[in-house]
C-alpha cells in the first residue's frame, strides 16, 4: 500500500505542476460549480476554485506527502498496522486538498474539521498518557477555530450564499464582514498556533515523526495562513489585523527564546516551525500575501526535510530524543548530517538556499516599510534567535562528543529514507529560486542603505557566535548566574503558556465544581434527598418495630385500624 500511495500522490503532484505552469503562463483561473440538489429556491452547491495558488499549494502538499509515505515504509517498518497509518495520512491529504480548492465555506469547514480530527488520530497514534494529553490539547485548541468557522457560516447566510469569494468587492465595509473577518482571524490563529494558542504545537510532537514532517511543517499549520491569504483582500484595512501583527511577532520571539532552552530534538524543530509561522502571519498582516505564500512553500520543504533527518537520528539513537546524548554524528551518518545541515542553514536564511529567497525578502520589506521600532527590533531579534538555536542544535548534534554509550549502532545505509530525504534536499536547494521566478513575474529591487541591507547578515553572524558559545558553556558558568531561576523558567516554559492553556483554564472550574460537589451533592442535597429520606423511613420503621414487638394491644389496634381504613376505602 505504501508504494501505491506514493505513486498516486507523486503523479498527482506532476499533474498539478503541469496545470500550474499552464495556468500561470496564461493567467487562468477556473471556477467549477456543481449543483448537488435544488429544492424550491434553495440549492446545495459544491464549488471548486483552481488558480495558480491552489494548484501550486496542492503540488507541494502532494510532493511532501508522497515522500513522507515512502519514508514511512522504512521508518514504520515494525508497525503492525501500517496500512491504517497510510490510510490516515491519505485522509489527511484529502482534507487538505479539499480545503485548498474550495471557495465555499461549507467545503472549507469539511476540510478544516477533517484536518483537526485526523491530526488528533495521528497524535494519539502511539497510545500512552502523554499522547492522549497532547491529542486532547491539539483537538480542543483546534475546536475553537472550528466553532469560529461555523459562526462565519451562519453570518455569511446574510448574503444568501456561502461562496465568500463573490462578496469581497462590494461588501468590504459592511459591519457583517467586519464580524466575519474577526472570526476568520481567530480561526487562523488557532490552526497556526499563534499566542495565546501556542501550546498545542510542541505537544503534538507526540505523533510519529513522518506525521510531524507532513502535518506540522507543510499542511495542518499552514491551513490558517492559506485561509488568511484567501481572505486577505477583505482584512487588509482592519484594526484587528494590526493586533494579529503584534501577536505573531510575539509568537516568533517567544518560540525563538524557548527553542534555546529546549533539549528535545523534535520540540526544538516544532518551536522553529512556530517561529516561522509567526513570520508568515506577520508579513501577511503587513499586507504582502504573495510573500507570505512564498515563504510558506519554501518553509514546507526544508522543515519537512529537517523532521525527516530528526526521525532518522532518533531511530538510530534507540528512540532517544534528548540532544545531550547526541554528538559527533557527522562522523557516523554523513548523508543524514548533510541533509540536516542544509535544511538548518536554509532555515537560518543563509544566502542561495531556498529559505534565503523568502526570508531575506520578508525582512527587507519590513525594513523598507515605515513601521514602528518595536516591529523592526522584534523581527530582527527573532531572526537572530533562529540562527542562535540552529547553531546550538548543530553543535550539540554534529560537533560535540558522542554521549550515549560505548556500543552504538549508527548506520547510514537506509536507502528508502535517504532517497526520500534527497528529493526534499533537492527542493530545499532549488525551490526558492524556482518559486521566485514563477510567483513574482517581474524582478524585484529593494533599495536600502548599506547597513540596513546587511542587517540580516549581521544578526545571523551574531546569532551563530552566541549559539556556538552557549553550546560550549560550562555547567557552573558565570553567564548562567545572570538569569534568575524564575526568569529562566518563564522563558523556558513558553511564557507559561502550556500551563495556562491546560491547568490554568480548568483549575477555576474544577475547583468550583469540587466545592459544589462537597457542599451540595455530598452535603445539603444528600441530607434532604436520598440519605435524609432513608434515615426518616428507617427511624420510623425502627420505632414501629419496637412497639409491635413489645406491646400486643397496640399491634392489634393498628391491625384493626388498617382493616377499617381498607374497608372504608373499598366499600363506601
Amino acid at each position: 500500500m505504501c508504494f501505491n500511495s506514493f505513486f498516486f500522490l507523486f503523479f498527482f503532484m506532476l499533474i498539478n505542476f503541469f496545470f500550474f505552469v499552464y495556468f500561470i503562463m496564461n493567467g487562468l483561473s477556473v471556477f467549477f460549480e456543481w449543483e448537488i440538489i435544488s429544492f424550491n429556491s434553495m440549492s446545495i452547491v459544491m464549488s471548486i476554485l483552481l488558480d495558480w495558488m491552489s494548484l501550486l499549494f496542492m503540488m507541494f502538499v502532494s510532493l511532501i506527502s508522497s515522500v513522507v509515505i515512502f519514508y514511512s515504509k522504512s521508518y514504520m517498518n515494525s508497525e503492525l498496522n501500517l496500512n491504517r497509518f497510510i490510510i490516515l495520512v491519505l485522509m489527511f491529504v484529502f482534507s487538505m486538498v479539499l480545503l485548498i480548492i474550495s471557495p465555499n465555506l461549507i467545503s472549507i469547514l469539511l476540510g478544516w474539521d477533517g484536518l483537526g480530527l485526523i491530526s488528533y488520530c495521528l497524535v494519539i497514534y502511539y497510545q500512552n498518557l502523554k499522547s492522549y494529553n497532547a491529542g486532547m490539547l491539539t483537538a480542543l485548541s483546534n475546536r475553537i477555530g472550528d466553532v469560529m468557522i461555523l459562526m462565519v457560516i451562519c453570518w455569511v447566510m446574510n448574503y444568501g450564499s456561502w461562496n465568500y469569494i463573490f462578496y469581497f468587492d462590494f461588501m468590504k465595509n459592511d459591519y457583517v464582514m467586519f464580524i466575519i473577518s474577526f472570526m476568520i482571524i481567530i480561526a487562523a490563529m488557532t490552526k497556526n498556533a499563534q499566542i495565546p494558542f501556542s501550546s498545542w504545537l510542541p505537544a503534538a510532537m507526540a505523533a510519529p515523526t513522518p506525521v510531524s514532517a507532513l502535518v506540522h511543517s507543510s499542511t495542518l499549520v499552514t491551513a490558517g495562513v492559506y485561509l488568511l491569504i484567501r481572505f486577505n483582500y477583505l482584512l487588509i484595512d482592519m484594526f484587528f489585523f494590526k493586533v494579529l501583527l503584534f501577536l505573531s511577532i510575539l509568537t516568533m520571539f517567544m518560540s525563538g527564546i524557548s527553542a534555546n532552552y529546549e533539549f528535545d530534538l523534535k520540540k526544538i524543530i516544532a518551536l522553529s516551525t512556530l517561529s516561522q509561522l509567526g513570520l508568515m502571519m506577520s508579513i501577511l498582516s503587513l499586507g504582502f500575501p504573495d510573500i507570505a505564500f512564498f515563504h510558506l512553500l519554501t518553509h514546507a520543504m526544508f522543515k519537512a526535510l529537517l523532521f525527516m533527518c530528526a526521525g532518522v537520528i532518533i531511530h538510530m539513537m534507540n528512540d532517544i530524543q534528548d540532544i545531550r546524548y547526541m554528538g559527533g554524528l557527522s562522523l557516523y551518518i554523513p548523508l543524514t548530517s548533510l541533509c540536516l545541515n542544509i535544511s538548518n542553514l536554509s532555515l537560518c536564511g543563509i544566502p542561495f538556499l531556498s529559505g534565503f529567497c523568502s526570508k531575506d525578502l520578508i525582512l527587507e520589506m519590513v525594513s523598507f516599510n515605515s513601521f514602528n521600532l518595536m516591529v523592526f527590533i522584534l523581527f530582527y531579534l527573532s531572526t537572530g534567535l533562529t540562527v542562535f538555536y540552529t547553531f546550538r542544535l548543530i553543535m550539540y548534534v554534529m560537533i560535540n562528543d558522542f554521549n550515549l554509550m560505548m556500543i552504538y549502532n549508527l548506520y547510514d545505509e537506509d536507502y528508502i529514507m535517504l532517497n526520500s530525504m534527497f528529493v526534499l534536499l533537492f527542493m530545499s536547494l532549488l525551490s526558492g529560486s524556482f518559486l521566485s521566478w514563477f510567483i513574482f513575474s517581474y524582478p524585484y529591487m529593494i533599495y536600502l542603505p548599506f547597513n540596513l541591507k546587511l542587517m540580516v547578515i549581521y544578526v545571523s553572524i551574531l546569532g551563530s557566535i552566541l549559539g556556538f558559545m552557549v553550546s560550549n558553556m560550562g555547567i557552573y558558568s558565570l553567564n548562567k548566574l545572570l538569569l534568575s531561576y524564575n526568569l529562566s523558567s518563564f522563558l523556558c516554559l513558553m511564557w507559561f503558556m502550556p500551563n495556562l492553556s491546560t491547568y490554568g483554564l480548568s483549575y477555576i472550574y474544577l475547583n468550583f465544581s469540587q466545592i459544589l460537589f462537597k457542599n451540595i451533592d455530598m452535603g445539603w442535597s444528600e441530607i434532604y434527598s436520598g440519605k435524609g429520606i432513608f434515615n426518616i423511613l428507617k427511624n420510623y420503621s425502627v420505632f414501629y418495630n419496637i412497639y409491635q414487638m413489645n406491646n400486643f394491644k397496640i399491634y392489634l389496634f393498628s391491625f384493626i385500624l388498617w382493616f377499617m381504613i381498607l374497608f372504608i376505602f373499598f366499600f363506601i
